[in-house]
């Protein structure tokens, strides 16, 4: 059966791959400073380093290539740049990474789409970057991180969806993002592990700023893709949602209906990682309650191994369904209907 995958990583080597694509001015700043482009030098686990694709040849053989294949891929270039203060040396960085995409990646093999990376502390920036390249039809969103200054619903960021609707974008948003932010409401985590489970609430809390800002109201053609976060959180986290508004709802007149309609409605999560469990009879259940398979679309999330929460899924799905979820859906998405 033909899949789209809608999350494969990639990422260049190092600033080296990108100094073609930076001026004279910032490839001296990256070089004196040791600055890195795929970790933190205070990462933890300590040897923590990208595993991603650095080349065409290694995204061929770890994806493209054999009868498995998938028909569409959807790259997330992924890299520490996000993590950065430094407003111009981020849009500098975004046009790099989206200038390295098109010629490393995009230029060579027509099964490629990727999301084109913005800056994330200038709503100026990010809008000119988009302006910049999102006609190119081998984008198909704007790649934001998880973890923000500010909601992503926020009314400041809003230019950013408009010139994405302008372009035809659809909008992810993937695991991780602004490292100097607590993971959790109450504060910085001390271990990898507490820091690594804090991206399920952290997207929750986007859900909830992009219904509850009113972002789909504004813009009713807006979609966004949820990579790597999980989805099991989903069936609770809606129904407090409906529950709470119907109470509170004056204070917010522009949500128009419950708040589940719009996550169902324009809200699709990857399917990596699945966090499943191994009860299928439980694993049912937790499908009925998400409307699967409207709200999932197939993702590997490749280098990354989840173990087989996918095939948990997928074998609980009938055949249209699973059509859906490894194809369909994305193809909607993202407008490729008719590359099948």
């Amino acid at each position: 059966m033909d899949t789209i995958d809608c999350d494969v990583h990639c990422a260049p080597a190092s600033y080296d791959s990108l100094f073609p694509y930076l001026s004279d001015y910032w490839r001296q700043y990256i070089t004196e400073a040791g600055i890195r482009v795929t970790d933190v030098a205070h990462a933890y686990p300590r040897g923590l380093v990208s595993l991603a694709p650095s080349s065409y040849d290694e995204l061929a053989a770890g994806v493209l290539d054999g009868a498995a294949a998938p028909r569409l891929v959807v790259l997330n270039c992924l890299t520490g740049f996000e993590t950065h203060r430094n407003p111009y040396f981020s849009a500098a960085v975004a046009s790099a990474i989206n200038d390295w995409m098109r010629e490393e990646m995009l230029a060579r093999d027509a099964r490629l789409r990727a999301s084109l990376v913005v800056s994330t502390v200038s709503t100026e920036d990010a809008v000119a970057e988009i302006s910049r390249v999102g006609d190119d039809p081998r984008f198909v969103q704007v790649l934001l991180p998880v973890r923000s200054d500010l909601p992503w619903g926020h009314k400041m960021n809003h230019p950013i969806f408009a010139a994405a609707r302008e372009a035809g974008l659809q909008v992810g948003l993937h695991a991780w993002g602004r490292a100097g932010k607590a993971a959790t409401p109450s504060g910085f985590t001390t271990t990898y592990l507490e820091d690594y489970v804090g991206n399920q609430p952290i997207a929750q809390s986007q859900v909830l700023s992009f219904v509850s800002e009113g972002v789909f109201e504004r813009f009713p053609e807006l979609r966004v893709v949820v990579a790597e976060c999980g989805f099991a959180w989903l069936a609770p986290l809606l129904w407090r949602f409906d529950k709470d508004w119907k109470g509170v709802w004056r204070e917010v007149p522009w949500v128009k209906q419950r708040p589940s309609e719009y996550v169902v409605d324009r809200f699709v999560f990857t399917t990596a990682p699945a966090h499943l469990p191994d009860d299928s009879v439980a694993v049912r259940q937790l499908l009925e309650m998400m409307d699967v398979p409207a709200t999932l679309a197939y993702a590997s999330d490749f280098p990354h191994d989840h173990g087989n929460g996918i095939s948990l899924l997928i074998d609980q799905l009938s055949d249209d369904d699973r059509r859906r979820v490894l194809w369909g859906n994305a193809a909607a998405l993202y407008g490729l209907d008719g590359q099948a």
